[in-house]
């Protein structure tokens, strides 16, 4: 495989680039993926969407048990948790999900190299795995290599008290007491987990809101939900001053606006302040690729570098850290290559945190299109009117639709409820034909189904005509 010259070589096989990977071959181009670790995937597969969603379903599995069964007339006893087999069902649902990345590279023909890779020089990559080092020719690269956890500077993560999403996911018992950093997706996602088996949870929050970068309107309704259900508690508009960590335990002192301290105990310290862009190593000063200031690859409309036939995508280049986004710049650089002319539309790429009630957004919030001085209205509908979120004891949350006040078309979408990470299709499909809200109120949704509250919604939006509220 090292004599063969390749029309494209992809550096990182996280979802951005596996599935560019697949798209260039589908396209008739020589393809060949480096990945630097055993298994492809990478942050996504191995050690963050996949193993970590298997963990907040066994967890909601069990904290539904704990309950709610009994209201459903279930009745329970001895229930408990046993963690290592549920680490172990997560490892298997890793080992089987990256194994089918294998058996795509080959069904397509992808020559797959394990090792570091980094560039020699625009159309030399070095592939280095610890023992030898081997260099293939390629016309075109793509850059994929994602993203790793951000810290403070003056946390020092030892990966044993003082831990990332990563070691989170590894733990070999239950902890009695955890302090996660950061009230983002990540941070409120694991918080979820360890809460609902039983740890005490205390989440510091630099902002006066969780997940940000949504909607306030979800952030204000998750926050509810999590201190109601899960006995979380929040410290918000706090800032993280000192870290401090010994053999079994560790202490985080936080600094409220006034200037008072506050100092918490904890079996382990979740640090989720973000991520940033893996760029580290690759050979990028070899080809004179441009980093902005905050490390990403800096890219023109069709993701090409500085550099004439070196692409980026995913986590390296500006935009929300999705996995999904990753994919759509993937298949939009596969099909640059080639010849075509893609299109990506950003503002129609879904946000969802996994948590329970799960929370999804697509398009723009109310404070943007205040920003932008957009005339809108809204719609909104609480799940507490729906009968089949009754009828499944789950009635938290609401839909609510923004709809531009002159045409009607939806213009975001901002949900937190039940199924939410599958219902925000709906909304994205929407827009994406930029249909009126009236459009989405008039199709008929089946009964009973969350996503009548959708319907609902645009109804309320449409003159105030929801049904059932």
């Amino acid at each position: 495989m090292a004599n063969k010259k390749y029309d494209v070589t992809v550096i990182g096989s996280g979802p951005g680039g596996y599935v560019a990977a697949i798209r260039c071959a589908q396209l008739g181009l020589q393809t060949a993926i480096v990945e630097r670790y055993k298994t492809l995937g990478g942050t996504c597969l191995n050690v963050g969407c996949i193993p970590s969603k298997a963990l907040l379903d066994s967890s909601e599995h069990y904290h539904q048990a704990a309950h709610q069964f009994a209201e459903h007339g279930i009745k329970m006893s001895g229930l408990k948790v046993d963690f290592k087999q549920m680490i172990n069902r997560k490892r298997a649902v890793v080992d089987q999900t990256t194994k089918g990345i294998d058996f795509l590279m080959k069904k397509n023909k992808i020559d797959v190299f394990t090792g570091h890779g980094s560039f020699k020089n625009k159309n030399h990559i070095t592939i280095d795995n610890g023992e030898e080092q081997t260099e293939i020719e390629t016309a075109n690269t793509i850059i994929a290599t994602g993203s790793k956890p951000a810290s403070l500077p003056f946390i020092e993560i030892d990966k044993k008290r003082v831990i990332t999403s990563t070691e989170a996911l590894e733990l070999e018992d239950i902890p009695k007491t955890m302090v996660v950093i950061g009230g983002g997706v990540i941070g409120m996602e694991m918080s979820s987990v360890y809460a609902r088996l039983g740890t005490k949870v205390t989440v510091v929050e630099y902002l006066d809101r969780i997940i940000p970068g949504m909607d306030a309107a979800l952030g204000k309704e998750l926050l509810k939900v999590m201190k109601r259900q899960l006995k979380v508690e929040f410290k918000l508009s706090h800032k993280v001053v000192e870290v401090k960590a010994n053999e079994k335990s560790v202490t985080v002192t936080a600094e409220n606006k006034k200037g008072e301290t506050l100092t918490f105990e904890a079996d382990y310290c979740l640090v989720s302040i973000g991520r940033k862009p893996y760029t580290e190593n690759l050979g990028l000063e070899n080809i004179g690729i441009e980093l902005d200031d905050k490390g990403r690859i800096t890219t023109n409309e069709h993701l090409q570098t500085n550099v004439d036939g070196v692409f980026a995508i995913g986590d390296v280049v500006k935009g929300a850290m999705l996995a999904h986004k990753a994919e759509e710049e993937g298949v939009f650089v596969a099909e640059t290559i080639a010849g075509q002319r893609p299109h990506i539309n950003y503002n129609l790429i879904p946000g969802v945190v996994y948590t329970w009630p799960e929370v999804a957004a697509v398009g723009y919030t109310e404070a943007q299109l205040k920003e932008k001085g957009i005339a809108y209205k809204t719609g909104s509908f609480p799940f507490k009117a729906s009968g089949r979120a009754r009828a499944s004891m789950d009635t938290d949350g609401f839909i609510k639709v923004l709809a531009d006040k002159t045409t009607d078309e939806i213009l975001g979408v901002h949900m937190i409820g039940p199924r939410i990470a599958d219902l925000i299709a709906e909304a994205v499909v929407a827009m994406e034909y930029r249909a009126s809200a009236e459009d989405i109120s008039r199709m008929s949704h089946a009964h009973p189904t969350f996503t009548e509250a959708m319907k609902e919604a645009c109804l309320a939006a449409t003159d105030n005509r929801a049904l059932h509220i």
